[in-house]
């Protein structure tokens, strides 16, 4: 009779963790706690669910506790603040593991995370030239060209940013598409590119910074505000009108909900000025909003932070991503209509119309449209 031999039971722990700390898959990690009573007690004990995000993402070292929505309390509770150890052991088990689980799940089921526009640092012609403009899909909109533009500047070397607002304080990014803008009413139809991009992710320094962040002029620098927990590498961008696509090495997360887009070195110099410029038409921050499955809450100062989730929503959404449609990789998501005319709204008011003025629609007759919806656009 063969015998079978429980390495959990007869070996060490260390060596029984080396073995399974081998399983890379939430899936496998679930599995294997669901073998015995034994296993799903080493399993949970050990916190090998917590262990593997870690190794994944370190940016999670830092959560300092989790906390559950009651939503029949309507109010947060924290996770063994009236459960027993080993309570809260499972749940902060459950947790980790739906949450890797979202994270990987995201790579097949790709969406625009960006909210809004926050700041940009120069704009020279406000609001004809605003951040707004980036999140609008067409060349022209409003009978005018639509795209963000820095203030000229002597020093090709001179850096710019565009600061974004990610759809939610949890996100997992995978790209980012952009697109430099041709000034096709200038001779030669200059392209305004940079020549490189960096991409930065965090967020405010603290939750007053984060309020006065809602205040300030979209026109008026807010880099010194944030505190970035990651920063890509340079990607070069081409000087061509078309959308390019930078992949960043693996998914990131995004704790905090902000994006920081560093534009540097200029290539173009403006005729009528001699001055070096930077012009960018269209931006899309693409990967998956975890919330509202899944918050997270700043502590002031230390930095850590409280893990929010919410368990109903949770199995939601875990549903929605396993039966989620793939998009082309090679094709950016489209924006979603809210978006389009959220981002056309702001822009109006922006543009000091009056009240009952009726708002104008897309130009149909634009050559544009053709190649933008070759790109996934329209």
């Amino acid at each position: 009779m063969e015998t079978h031999i429980d390495f959990v039971q007869w070996l060490e722990t260390d060596v029984s963790l080396n073995i399974m700390m081998c399983l890379n898959d939430p899936a496998d990690l679930v599995r294997a706690g669901s073998v015995s009573r034994l296993w799903r007690q080493f399993v949970v004990t050990n916190g090998l669910s917590k262990q593997l995000c870690v190794g994944r993402f370190q940016q999670l070292s830092r959560i300092a506790r989790i906390t559950e929505l009651d939503l029949s309390a309507a109010e947060a509770k924290d996770a063994g603040s009236s459960n027993s150890e080993w309570e809260t052991l499972e749940r902060d088990h459950e947790v980790y593991a739906s949450l890797l689980q979202a994270i990987e799940t995201s790579k097949s089921c790709r969406s625009d995370c960006i909210g809004y526009a926050v700041s940009a640092s120069s704009t020279d012609n406000y609001p004809d030239e605003s951040i707004v403009n980036t999140l609008i899909p067409m060349d022209i909109y409003l009978n005018r060209p639509s795209y963000w533009s820095s203030k000229g500047h002597s020093d090709p070397n001179a850096p710019e940013t565009l600061i974004y607002k990610l759809k939610a304080d949890l996100c997992v990014i995978t790209e980012v598409y952009m697109q430099p803008f041709e000034a096709y009413f200038q001779p030669g139809k200059p392209i305004y590119s940079a020549k490189f991009v960096r991409f930065r992710l965090g967020f405010p320094k603290s939750s007053r910074d984060e309020s006065e962040l809602l205040k300030m002029p979209q026109q008026q620098p807010a880099d010194d505000k944030f505190i970035w927990t990651y920063t890509s590498e340079e990607f070069p961008m081409t000087q061509a009108k078309c959308f390019q696509r930078f992949n960043l090495p693996e998914p990131v997360l995004c704790i905090g909900g902000y994006m920081q887009i560093q534009l540097l070195e200029r290539v173009q110099r403006q005729e009528m000025d001699d001055l070096f410029y930077i012009c960018v038409s269209h931006v899309r921050v693409v990967g998956r909003p975890l919330g509202p499955a899944f918050d997270v809450e700043v502590l002031d100062p230390s930095q850590e932070f409280v893990l929010k989730y919410n368990r109903d929503v949770l199995g939601c959404m875990l549903q929605s991503l396993s039966n989620g449609g793939h998009q082309d990789s090679n094709m950016p998501p489209t924006l979603s209509e809210e978006l389009v005319v959220d981002a056309g709204i702001v822009e109006y008011f922006l543009q000091n119309h009056q009240p009952g003025i009726e708002l104008m629609g897309w130009d149909d007759d634009d050559g544009d449209d053709d190649e933008m919806d070759e790109v996934g656009i329209l």
